[in-house]
């Protein structure tokens, strides 16, 4: 029996926590920090995501046969390379793959280099060039910057007056950081926008089941740009032949230019893409699970991680399968998500979900007894069911009997799927 460290405390590690806990090879999963929450299915332990040392001694010390990264700012900050040089398995990239994540310049390069499909674009650091560039630009356009943004760091200027609102923020005001210090402005695409993840593992590419999240936070896609306000999958929307183009022209492509830039990535490997009259489009990579997209792919995924990560790594042939049941996911944020979240409000209800519910905490704590909320996104609520519109019903009717004076969700997850 092993024991398994997951690095994190949002909802996505907790969902890796409870799918590892799963496995009959598993004996205990600790979680570092972890959360309130995350205590069901994992031990927590008080070391933060960027104590490297401190988690090295701990795999050490208890171990550890495998660490999975969760978010990406270990991954970025070198954590996989720092564990590999103690000799001990980590499942995610080193900070040199990272930057398919890390560095939007260094992904639009890599996309312009090998051929890969993805949107026109400019890569500025100096504001009155990008400013000009703007003025002439044909518009819609994306504005994104080159760093971490925790999701945030994209914005789609419909005008010339949000596009330059939007680069003052990046650039002048440090709305996101130094991360805004570079850039890259785009043309907008249309189309059907999906998540296709993969496990990769240098030049092998295993493809998981395609979702599609919901980035903005009020019905309708209105509203500002945030880390996920729920997902769905399968995606129903997107074609056999899209899947296809996507598998090999963005998925397996970009994993081989990875290799010949001699920095090949291990992990789970994201996809933002983007099926349109053309082809298929590149968006963006990320260099972890996504998030609530691993909330809602996880229970779909019919078959033990821990062995799946082990084969992977050992360089064996995974035996992946996935449940032909429908999965949607409703996030529930902080009032004032994502710019000031409200925190510290009590949640009733839990205790009052099926059991058939399954419920990820991506931002509670526990204060005299109950839990409160405590960060912006707060929970995702995740039903399986044999179609969209039952899962969407029942998904729904779980959400309400949750109360919190100072919660809100969207009521329009997984409504454009198919029934």
């Amino acid at each position: 029996m092993s024991k398994v460290l997951v690095v994190g405390k949002g909802g996505r590690e907790h969902a890796l926590a409870w799918k590892l806990a799963q496995s009959p090879q598993v004996e205990k999963v600790y979680a570092a920090p972890g959360s309130a929450g995350i205590k069901n299915v994992a031990t927590p332990v008080d070391i933060p995501e960027s104590d490297f040392d401190a988690l090295i001694a701990f795999a050490k010390s208890e171990n550890i046969a495998l660490t999975v990264i969760g978010p990406e700012q270990p991954a970025a900050d070198g954590i996989v390379d720092r564990f590999r040089a103690e000799g001990l398995p980590v499942w995610g990239p080193t900070a040199k793959a990272a930057r398919i994540e890390s560095s939007k310049a260094f992904s639009k390069n890599l996309f312009k280099k090998y051929g890969i499909p993805t949107a026109a674009y400019e890569v500025f650091t100096d504001f009155d060039k990008a400013s000009q560039y703007i003025e002439t630009a044909k518009m819609p356009v994306v504005l994104k910057v080159d760093g971490l943004a925790l999701g945030k760091g994209v914005v789609i200027a419909e005008t010339v007056e949000e596009a330059q609102d939007a680069l003052r923020d990046m650039m002048q005001a440090h709305k996101y950081g130094s991360t805004g210090s570079t850039v890259i402005i785009e043309e907008f695409l249309e189309g059907n926008e999906f998540t296709f993840m993969a496990f990769v593992m240098g030049e092998k590419v295993y493809p998981m089941e395609l979702s599609q999240d919901y980035s903005r936070a009020h019905d309708g896609d209105t509203g500002p740009n945030t880390g996920g306000m729920g997902a769905y999958s399968p995606v129903p929307l997107v074609s056999d032949a899209a899947v296809t183009d996507a598998i090999e022209n963005a998925l397996r492509k970009t994993a081989a230019a990875m290799v010949q830039e001699g920095c090949p990535f291990t992990g789970f490997l994201y996809g933002g893409l983007m099926a349109t009259k053309d082809g298929i489009r590149v968006i963006e990579f990320n260099a972890r699970f996504g998030d609530p997209e691993c909330e809602i792919l996880l229970p779909r995924l019919d078959g033990d991680l821990y062995e799946i990560l082990q084969t992977l790594l050992s360089g064996g042939e995974p035996k992946i399968n996935w449940k032909s049941d429908v999965s949607v996911g409703v996030v529930l944020a902080s009032q004032g998500y994502p710019d000031a979240p409200i925190t510290g409000h009590s949640i009733i209800g839990l205790s009052e979900l099926d059991e058939k519910t399954i419920v990820f905490h991506s931002g509670t704590a526990i204060k005299n007894g109950e839990y409160v909320t405590n960060g912006g996104r707060v929970l995702v609520i995740a039903r399986l069911a044999k179609d969209f519109a039952a899962a969407r019903k029942e998904v729904y009717e779980e959400v309400a009997k949750i109360k919190c004076s100072h919660m809100f969700c969207r009521t329009d997850i997984a409504a454009r799927a198919k029934p």
